[in-house]
C-alpha cells in the first residue's frame, strides 16, 4: 500500500523515499520510473546505466550534486510540467484565476492548515519508510530479495496482444472497402434513376437507404482492427507475491442495489458472497454495498451474509470451488467431484449445502417479512426506530460488517471488509439514482480505504471467475501498460436465457464482435458493470502522458500568482489562445498527478489550497488528501476514530453542490446510461482502457427473458443514448479541443449515441413492402443488366462481410441472425419510443414513463419467457406485422387477376415483405406465449395458404363459367 502520495519502488515494492534536501527520490528524470536509491545505487554497480522503462540515461551525479543545483533542476522540472497542465486544461488553472491580492497571500504563507499538514506529512514519511525498509529487509531474505531483481530485469510483460491471422483480417477489410466502392455505384444508379410513378415511395426509399448506409459506416469502421488479449496470472504472482511480502494492489468492490423487492436479496447475498471469497489476498478486498433504497431488509440481509461468509470464504478456498456465488455453485449440473482429490471434500460439501440452505429459509424468511411495512415502520432489534423507514427522507448510515477487529472465518483466517452504505436524502435535492449512489461509494471508500482501484458490480452480477481481479491487475500493475489504462471491461455473459435465445439478450454480437474492435482502437465502452477503474481517472485526472506543450520557466508560471512576475510573461499568438481555450472548455484533467512528488513544500501548499480542490472535490479534507495519493491508501492526517465521522460527511445530500461531482468527476450526469457518458469523458482526456476476455468468464449475471423486460430494458438504454445527443456531451461536436479521442473511437461514439434514431428510416422502410403491394407500384424501376450487378454486389458484399466477420469473432451463425431479428424488433419498437420520449424529456420537459404489466405467467424453466405483458411498446411492432401479411395476401391477389405478367414485379415485392416479416417472427412467437401451443410458423402458413386458395377458387370459378358459355356458343353455332 503506498505512504500518503510516495510510489512505490517496481523492484522492492518499497516507498522509493526521499533525497538528502527531503525530496522524492527520482532515479529517471525522463519518465519518473519508480526505483528507490538502494535499488537504483545497485543498479549502478551492476552496470546497467539505463532505465528500465525508457531506455533514457541514468544522470549519475544526479545522486551527490549539492543541493542549490538540485533544487534550481527541480524547480525548473516543475515549473515545465506546471506549464504543462495548466496550457492542458488542468486544475491549476483555478489558481490563475485568483486575485493578486489572495495570490500573495497564498504565496507568502499558503494555507497554514495544508502546510502543517505537508509538515507532518513529509516528518511520517521519512521515519516509516526508513523503519519499514530495515523491517522488510530482515524479513525478506537476500536471495529471494534477489530472484524478485532477476524477474524484473528479465521484463516479461504480464499481458500481450494477440493479433488476429492476417488471412481472416485482410480479406475481411478487403470486403469493406469493396463494399464502400459497390454502396456508391448503388446509390448513383438509385438516385438517377428515379420512379416517376411513385416518386414519394421512391424518395423515401433512398433516403433511408442512405441513413443505413451511414450507421453501417459508423458501425464499421470502428471494428477495422480487432485484437485480442491473453495475461499471464503466475508471472503476476511471481513478481508481486514474494512470501510473505504481497505487492498487489487493494481493490474496492461496488456493489449497487435499490429495491430488494425487484431485486431479490438472496441474489444480491450471491454477489457479495461471491467478492468474500475471491481468489485474492483478504487485506487488498473491500466490499461497499449500496443500499439506496435504504431498505431494512438488505441490511438485515448483509448481517447474516456476514455470518454465512465465516463458513464459505474459507470451504471456496481450501477446495478451490468456481463459481464461488453459493446459489449458482449448488445448482450447477455438473460433475461436482471432478479435479477434486480430497476424500473430505464430499463430506463438507454436503455440510456446507446443508448451512446454505438453512441461510437461504432465514433470507426467505426476511423476504416474506418485508412485504408488508408497518404502520410505525420498521424497528431494528435493539428497538429502535429504522433510520431509513422513509427512502426519500433519511441521514446517512454506515455499517461495518465485515473487516474490523475480530472479523475472522471459522478457520480463524481474517475475513475482506464488508461495508453498508445509504447516501443521505433529503426532499428538495437532485440525487442522480445509480449515478450519484456510486459517486458517494467513491468518497466513501476513499475515506475508509482509498483502494487505488474499482470494481463495480450490478447486484445481479456475480464473480463467476475467482481469478478474474488478478486477471485485471495483470493490466492495471504492468508498468508497460497500466499507466495509460482507466479502466478494464469484462464481457456481460447471463445465466437463465434459453437456448435458441430468442430476443438476443446474450448480446453476443456487441460483446464478441464490436467491443473487440474498439480494444485495437482506444478501447472498448464502459457498460456500467463488470469493470476496474483506476481510481484517479475516476478524479477527472488525466493520464501520465498528456500531450507536450512547449515547456516554460518556473517564472512564466507563477505569473498569473505573483504580479512580479506578469511582466516576463512571453504573449501568445491567436492559435495558442485558441489552442488553450478548447483545452480549458474539454476539462481535460485536473492534474498531473505524477509531477506532484517533486513539487517542494511552497509549491506542494498553493496546489493543495481550499481555493483551488475544495471547489472540484467538495469540503472535506481527508477525501481531498485521498485523491493525491496514486498508490492508495489512507490519508495519515485522518484520525482513525473520525474516519467513519468523516465518511457520513461525505455522503450527505448536500455534499456535490457547486463542484465537479458528476460534471467532471466520478459517474457523469445528465443520462440514465451514464456508463458510456463516463467512459466517453475518460477517452476524450487521452485515457485508454482494455478489453479484458477470460476463458472463464469474469462475471454473469441475469437479463430479462420475456419479450416486454427485454424491450422496456432496450427503451432505457437507447432513451439514454438521446439524452447524451441532446446535450453537451455529444460526440458530433465534444472533446476536440485535446485532440486525444481518435477519429474512429469518436465514430463509435457518435453510433452508440444517433444508434435509436435509425428508428424513423427502419419503421419507413419496413412499411414500405406493404404499401407497394397494396397499391401496385414499387419503389425500383424496370431493372437493367448493370443494375441487376449492382443490386447482384451490394447483397454479396453484405453477406460476405458478414461471413468474415464471425469468422474472426468466433460468434455462431444463429447467434447473428437473432441479433439482426431483434435489431429490427427493438428498432420499431424501444428506439422509436426512446427518440419521442427523449425530445418530449429534454426540450418540454415531460418525464413520460411506458409501464409494463404483468398478464399472465406459467411455471416451467424458462417460465419468464413465455409471460406476455401488454405496453405500448408493442404496437408498432404488431401493425408492421399485420399490414406486411394483409399486403402479401393483396399482391398474390392482384397477380393472379392480372395474369401471367404480374408474377415477375411481384417477386420483389413479396421478397421485401417476407425480409419484414421474418425479421420479426420472434416478436410475434413472443406474443403467441406458451412454447407447447401450436408453432407460429404452421399458423402463418396456414393463413398465407388459405388465403392463397381462397383467390384461386375466385379467379378459378369465373374462368370455369367462361368456357361453360363458349362452348354453349360453339354448340349453338354449329347448330348442336
Amino acid at each position: 500500500m503506498m505512504e500518503s502520495g510516495v510510489p512505490l519502488c517496481s523492484t522492492c515494492g518499497e516507498p522509493v523515499g526521499f533525497s538528502s534536501n527531503g525530496e522524492v527520490f527520482v532515479a529517471c528524470h525522463e519518465c519518473n520510473y519508480p526505483l528507490c536509491k538502494p535499488c537504483f545505487e545497485d543498479e549502478l554497480k551492476e552496470g546497467r546505466g539505463s532505465c528500465l522503462r525508457c531506455g533514457a540515461s541514468y544522470l549519475v551525479h544526479d545522486t551527490t550534486e549539492d543541493a542549490d543545483h538540485q533544487e534550481l533542476r527541480k524547480r525548473v522540472t516543475m515549473a515545465s510540467h506546471l506549464q504543462d497542465s495548466k496550457d492542458n486544461g488542468v486544475h491549476a488553472r483555478n489558481e490563475s484565476s485568483l486575485s493578486v491580492a489572495e495570490s500573495e497571500a497564498n504565496s507568502e504563507s499558503g494555507n497554514p492548515i495544508w502546510k502543517n499538514r505537508v509538515e507532518s506529512w513529509k516528518e511520517k514519511k521519512n521515519k516509516k519508510s526508513a523503519a519499514k525498509k530495515a523491517k522488510k529487509e530482515e524479513q525478506i531474505p537476500v536471495e529471494q530479495q534477489m530472484e524478485g531483481k532477476e524477474s524484473l530485469d528479465d521484463g516479461q510483460p504480464l499481458s500481450r496482444i494477440v493479433p488476429l491471422s492476417p488471412n481472416k483480417l485482410t480479406p475481411y477489410r478487403a470486403v469493406i472497402i469493396m463494399r464502400l466502392i459497390i454502396l456508391g455505384l448503388f446509390f448513383h444508379y438509385r438516385i438517377t434513376n428515379p420512379v416517376d410513378s411513385a416518386y414519394a415511395l421512391w424518395l423515401t426509399s433512398v433516403i433511408c437507404e442512405i441513413w443505413f448506409a451511414v450507421s453501417w459506416v459508423l458501425d464499421q469502421f470502428p471494428k477495422w482492427s480487432p485484437i485480442m488479449r491473453e495475461t499471464f496470472i503466475d508471472r503476476l504472482s511471481a513478481r508481486y507475491e514474494k512470501g510473505e511480502f504481497c505487492g498487489l494492489a487493494p481493490v474496492d468492490f461496488f456493489v449497487s442495489t435499490v429495491d430488494p423487492l425487484k431485486e431479490p436479496p438472496l441474489i444480491t447475498a450471491n454477489t457479495v458472497l461471491s467478492i468474500l471469497s475471491a481468489d485474492y489476498p483478504v487485506e487488498k478486498i473491500s466490499c461497499y454495498v449500496s443500499d439506496d433504497g435504504s431498505a431494512m431488509l438488505t441490511f438485515e440481509t448483509l448481517a447474516e451474509t456476514a455470518e454465512f461468509a465465516r463458513k464459505w470464504v474459507p470451504f471456496c478456498k481450501k477446495y478451490a470451488i468456481e463459481p464461488r456465488a453459493p446459489e449458482f455453485y449448488f445448482s450447477q449440473k455438473i460433475d461436482y467431484l471432478k479435479d477434486k482429490i480430497q476424500p473430505s471434500f464430499v463430506k463438507e460439501r454436503r455440510a456446507m449445502k446443508r448451512d446454505y440452505e438453512e441461510y437461504k429459509v432465514r433470507i426467505n424468511a426476511l423476504v416474506a417479512k418485508a412485504q408488508k411495512t408497518p404502520d410505525e415502520g420498521w424497528t431494528m432489534q435493539d428497538g429502535t426506530s429504522w433510520p431509513g423507514n422513509n427512502p426519500r427522507d433519511h441521514p446517512g448510515m454506515i455499517q461495518v460488517f465485515l473487516g474490523n477487529s475480530g472479523a475472522h472465518d471459522i478457520e480463524g483466517n481474517e475475513l475482506p471488509r464488508l461495508v453498508y452504505v445509504s447516501r443521505e436524502k433529503r426532499p428538495g435535492y437532485q440525487h442522480h439514482k445509480k449515478a450519484g449512489a456510486m459517486n458517494a461509494l467513491v468518497r466513501v471508500s476513499a475515506v475508509l480505504t482509498n483502494a487505488p482501484y474499482i470494481l463495480n458490480l450490478d447486484c445481479d452480477h456475480y464473480v463467476n471467475n475467482s481469478k478474474a481481479v488478478r486477471e485485471a491487475m495483470c493490466f492495471m500493475m504492468d508498468p508497460q501498460v497500466g499507466r495509460e489504462v482507466c479502466y478494464i471491461q469484462f464481457p456481460q455473459r447471463f445465466d437463465g436465457i434459453d437456448r435458441s435465445d430468442r430476443y438476443a439478450n446474450r448480446n453476443t454480437v456487441f460483446f464478441d464482435v464490436n467491443m473487440k474492435g474498439l480494444d485495437g482502437i482506444q478501447g472498448p465502452v464502459y457498460v456500467g458493470t463488470g469493470c476496474v477503474f483506476n481510481r484517479q481517472a475516476l478524479y477527472g485526472y488525466g493520464p501520465p502522458s498528456l500531450p507536450a506543450l512547449p515547456k516554460a520557466s518556473f517564472c512564466s508560471w507563477c505569473c498569473s500568482c505573483c504580479c512580479c512576475c506578469r511582466s516576463k510573461k512571453a504573449p501568445k499568438d491567436e492559435k495558442e489562445v485558441y489552442r488553450d481555450s478548447k483545452r480549458d472548455d474539454l476539462n481535460a484533467a485536473i492534474f498531473n498527478l505524477r509531477e506532484i512528488d517533486n513539487y517542494d513544500e511552497y509549491e506542494r501548499s498553493m496546489l493543495i489550497s481550499q481555493l483551488s480542490f475544495e471547489k472540484t472535490f467538495g469540503l472535506s479534507s481527508v477525501f481531498i488528501e485521498s485523491t493525491l495519493m496514486e498508490y492508495g491508501g489512507v490519508a495519515e492526517s485522518a484520525n482513525p476514530s473520525t474516519l467513519i465521522k468523516e465518511a457520513i460527511h461525505v455522503i450527505s445530500c448536500g455534499y456535490e453542490e457547486k463542484t465537479e461531482w458528476g460534471k467532471e468527476i466520478g459517474w457523469i450526469y445528465g443520462s440514465v446510461t451514464e456508463d458510456i457518458l463516463t467512459g466517453f469523458k475518460m477517452h476524450c482526456r487521452g485515457w485508454r482502457s482494455i478489453y479484458c476476455m477470460p476463458l472463464r468468464p469474469a462475471f454473469k449475471g441475469s437479463a430479462p427473458i420475456n419479450l416486454s423486460d427485454r424491450l422496456h430494458q432496450v427503451l432505457r438504454w437507447a432513451l439514454g443514448s438521446v439524452e447524451i445527443f441532446l446535450s453537451r456531451h455529444c460526440p458530433l461536436w465534444y472533446g476536440y479541443g485535446g485532440g486525444r479521442l481518435k477519429w474512429l473511437q469518436r465514430l463509435s461514439y457518435i453510433n452508440t449515441i444517433v444508434y435509436p434514431f435509425t428508428s424513423l428510416p427502419l419503421i419507413a422502410y419496413c412499411s414500405l413492402p406493404a404499401i407497394c403491394l397494396l397499391t401496385g407500384k414499387f419503389i425500383i424501376p424496370t431493372l437493367s443488366n448493370i443494375a441487376s450487378v449492382w443490386f447482384l454486389g451490394l447483397f454479396i458484399s453484405i453477406i460476405l462481410t458478414s461471413v468474415l466477420e464471425l469468422r474472426w469473432s468466433g460468434v455462431g451463425i444463429e447467434e447473428w441472425w437473432r441479433n439482426e431479428q431483434f435489431w429490427v424488433i427493438g428498432g420499431v419498437s424501444a428506439h422509436l419510443f426512446a427518440v419521442f420520449q427523449g425530445f418530449l424529456k429534454m426540450l418540454a420537459g415531460i418525464d413520460t414513463n411506458f409501464t409494463v404489466t404483468s398478464k399472465a405467467a406459467d411455471d416451467g424453466e424458462f417460465a419468464d419467457l413465455y409471460i406476455v405483458k401488454w405496453t405500448t411498446l408493442l404496437i408498432p411492432p404488431t401493425t408492421l406485422i399485420v399490414v406486411n401479411l394483409v399486403g402479401v395476401v393483396a399482391g398474390f391477389s392482384d397477380a393472379l387477376n392480372s395474369g401471367y405478367e404480374a408474377w415477375g414485379p411481384l417477386f420483389g415485392k413479396v421478397f421485401f415483405a417476407l425480409w419484414v416479416i421474418l425479421h420479426l417472427y420472434p416478436f410475434l412467437k413472443g406474443l403467441m406465449g406458451r412454447q407447447n401451443r401450436t408453432p407460429t410458423i404452421v399458423v402463418l402458413w396456414s393463413v398465407l395458404l388459405a388465403s392463397v386458395f381462397s383467390l384461386l377458387w375466385v379467379k378459378i370459378d369465373p374462368f370455369l363459367s367462361k368456357t361453360d358459355s363458349a362452348v354453349a356458343q360453339n354448340c349453338n353455332s354449329i347448330d348442336c
